[in-house]
């Protein structure tokens, strides 16, 4: 009786072919090779023990054991039954190698698209560090243009406000020297202005006459004062100059400050010297400014410079203008002091006679006023009997009785009646207190004009006086601060 029943004819214990590799030529002239077997129940015994290639212990042969020509299993003791269910079956072995093989296959592979792939990425950046490193430049070249072209600009304006300035200042000079030839010539238009602050009423007017005059003050009185206010006007145009010519000058300075700088690191190269690692400095941002503000805080200063420079230039033009037109000016003004003169002597006494002819029709006005009143009052005192009988009326229909007490047509036509006496009444002394109104408005008027008549022949008698005073003028030269 075999052990756990089997038999030496069995299926399974027969030659097994490998079919990965061929089978390997027997080492010795027996046929007892030993032939690997499943036992039943124990065929797929390695699904349920780890891959862990556990090695099979090997009993040795004893001496007492004798050669079996037959090829069949020797008979499975007991006590090796452990070492039996530790061994792998081909399967295994055949699985591992298809594994380790797949494996390596798989590492190699990686390992080669690796080292592809790190050959074209260091090939890739390599290219686009030196794209960036080439736009830097180009960029930097375009930055020290860019800053040349706002140098040149600050240089050429900065000369010109220079320039004007110095023409400023000689302008500011000429008008001191005119300022302290010219005295006052004021007596006449000051008495002139005097005289006439003895006019009354309404005639104290500022007419032509009196602008003339305040103008012809202005030239003669303050000509010394209105050249040093020109003067001075001057001297804040200096310091305003000066404030953009300070502006044009910083910014002059920052711009070659930045051109030195930029032409520093646009001269850097890979194998410079003063190159280093400067870390985290690219997360500092220490900017005030974007290329558009920067431009245009650049171009405000220009353009301030050169409002600057033009009113700067308005200014002087001025004051060379004012310096060679006062004695025309003064002359043409005095000309036309006398003519205002002549011309409100006339125009007051024309508005004389009106007045008196006014008031001799107001006078008749008056009259008609008056008569006016009389007739309206006796109107008044006209409508009021018919507005007594028709309310008498509306009284009496009031106490019928009953139905009697209807709104018939006799009760319409006497409301409408009483609604349009009351109106009339109304109107009447509407019209009455308009009158009384009116008349005493004619009244006071008169009373104005008798008034008026007199102040125009004062102010005549003043304008004529002034007329006699001005007879003469300083001559040219005195004017203008040569004599």
């Amino acid at each position: 009786m075999e052990f756990l029943g089997t038999t030496q004819t069995a299926s399974y214990c027969g030659t097994r072919k490998s079919c990965l590799f061929p089978d390997l030529a027997p080492t010795t002239t027996t046929k007892d090779t030993y032939q690997s077997y499943y036992l039943p129940g124990y065929r797929h015994l390695s699904f349920w023990r780890p891959s862990l290639l556990y090695k099979v212990v090997s009993v040795p042969p004893s001496s007492d054991k004798k050669f079996n020509p037959t090829g069949r299993p020797p008979t499975v003791l007991p006590e090796l039954r452990s070492s039996l269910l530790a061994r792998y079956s081909t399967r295994d072995w055949h699985h591992a190698n298809m594994v380790q093989l797949k494996g390596s296959q798989a590492s190699r592979y990686n390992a080669a698209r690796l080292n592809t792939d790190s050959m074209r990425l260091m090939q890739d950046k390599d290219e686009l560090t030196s794209k960036m490193q080439d736009d830097s430049r180009r960029s930097l070249a375009e930055r020290l243009s860019n800053t040349d072209f706002w140098r040149s600009e600050l240089r050429y304006e900065l000369e010109c406000l220079l320039t004007e300035t110095q023409a400023l200042e000689t302008a500011k000079k000429q008008l001191e020297c005119a300022a302290d030839e010219m005295e006052g010539l004021l007596k006449i238009t000051t008495e002139c202005l005097y005289h006439r602050e003895k006019r009354k009423d309404i005639d104290l007017v500022h007419d032509d006459v009196e602008e003339s005059l305040m103008k012809e003050a202005d030239l003669f009185q303050d000509c010394q004062e209105a050249l040093i206010k020109l003067a001075q006007k001057i001297s804040q145009q200096l310091g305003i100059n000066r404030d953009a010519q300070d502006a044009l000058g910083q910014d002059l300075s920052d711009k070659n400050s930045a051109h030195f700088i930029d032409e520093v690191c646009f001269n850097l190269r890979n194998p410079s010297d003063c190159i280093n690692f400067y870390h985290e400095v690219e997360k500092a941002n220490g900017t005030v400014s974007v290329p558009a503000t920067q431009a245009k805080f650049s171009e405000d200063n220009i353009k301030r410079s050169q409002h600057v420079r033009a009113n700067s230039v308005k200014l002087r033009e001025d004051a060379e203008v004012a310096m060679e037109s006062t004695s025309e000016e003064m002359w043409n003004h005095f000309i036309s002091t006398n003519l205002a003169f002549n011309n409100r002597i006339a125009e007051v006494a024309e508005a004389k006679n009106k007045l008196q002819a006014q008031l001799a029709k107001i006078l008749q006005e008056i009259f008609q006023t008056e008569d006016t009143i009389m007739l309206l009052e006796r109107s008044i005192k006209a409508k009021e009997y018919p507005l007594k009988v028709a309310q008498t009326r509306l009284e009496g229909r009031a106490k019928q009785l009953n139905v009697e007490l209807c709104h018939d047509a006799p009760q319409f036509q006497l409301v409408t009646e009483v609604y349009t006496l009351v109106n009339t009444l109304q109107t009447l002394k509407q019209r009455l207190q308009e009158a009384h109104d009116t008349l005493q408005t004619l009244t006071l008027n008169k009373s104005k004009l008798e008034h008026d008549i007199l102040v125009k022949a004062n102010s005549i008698f003043i304008d004529k006086k002034c007329m006699d005073l001005r007879k003469v003028f300083p001559s040219t030269p005195r004017l203008i601060g040569y004599a």
